[in-house]
């Protein structure tokens, strides 16, 4: 295992750090999957071994959900009515993840995920009135047992492999507890910050998280993170452009597990 502070880059990786981490924070608070940007450069910049780049990509994750949740909580436009119900399922089937995270077939997981992501893109396009219009949030809907499976099946595969969890979650946020957009994703932020807290112990426990090139990048997710929260605060047609782009990156997900 390398030296879980030390960091060696060039000017052009600072480069890199410094676009995928503000891009990553963006995508991450608006809707998910930004960890397929920084889990390719974590192996393959940083030479980082897969597993303990799975680990280091949660220090980003926690940093930069933590930094959009206080944003949201600090305009006082989000209320997280009903969140509870949905937190601790989510935050007890992480730390299952986390646990099996090494044990789990990659290429198996792969097809898994594509396969979801095509099912996703579908519904993104079928009736669009769900995502995007106001309606009533029905947070009874959260105590239901279906509900609370369905989170701690999140909770599992986010704290498996984390990429593409912010749009399992938003998914579960809007058609099931029937929250809008953008009220889903402050709530969402909360999930996986607290979420991320145990799944990222259990990678400490197993060594497999480098300090170092996580805190690097984490600073500039965070940034990317205030930016997405202080645009969905003040922009009244966030909720439209917020399911464009999780149509967006659902096609390009689906495509990168199941043909690249």
């Amino acid at each position: 295992m390398p030296d879980i502070l030390s960091i060696d880059m060039t000017l052009l990786d600072w480069g890199i750090f410094l676009v995928a981490g503000i891009t990553t924070g963006i995508i991450n608070t608006l809707a998910g999957s930004g960890s397929l940007i920084t889990l390719p450069i974590f192996i393959f910049v940083c030479g980082l071994p897969a597993p303990i780049a799975n680990g280091t990509n949660r220090i980003g994750v926690l940093l930069q959900s933590g930094v959009g949740l206080a944003t949201y909580v600090k305009s006082g436009k989000e209320t997280f009515d009903g969140a509870s119900w949905l937190v601790t399922p989510t935050i007890l089937g992480a730390i299952l993840g986390a646990f099996i995270a090494v044990e789990l077939n990659e290429e198996t997981m792969n097809l898994v995920l594509g396969a979801l992501m095509v099912g996703m893109f579908f519904v993104l396009l079928m009736k669009p009135s769900r995502w995007i219009h106001e309606h009533p949030v029905a947070t009874y809907k959260n105590r239901q047992p279906l509900t609370i499976g369905a989170f701690f099946m999140i909770g599992v595969y986010g704290g498996f492999i984390q990429a593409g969890v912010g749009i399992f979650l938003l998914m579960g946020l809007v058609l099931i507890s029937r929250y809008r957009l953008s009220s889903g994703n402050g709530i969402k932020l909360l999930i996986v910050f607290l979420y991320c807290i145990p799944s990222l112990a259990v990678f400490f426990w197993f060594d497999q998280v480098h300090i170092g090139y996580g805190l690097a990048m984490a600073i500039f997710q965070a940034f990317g993170a205030w930016l997405a929260v202080r645009w969905v605060i003040h922009f009244k047609n966030a909720d439209v452009w917020i399911h464009r782009l999780l149509i967006l990156i659902v096609a390009v997900a689906a495509s990168k597990f199941l043909i690249w």
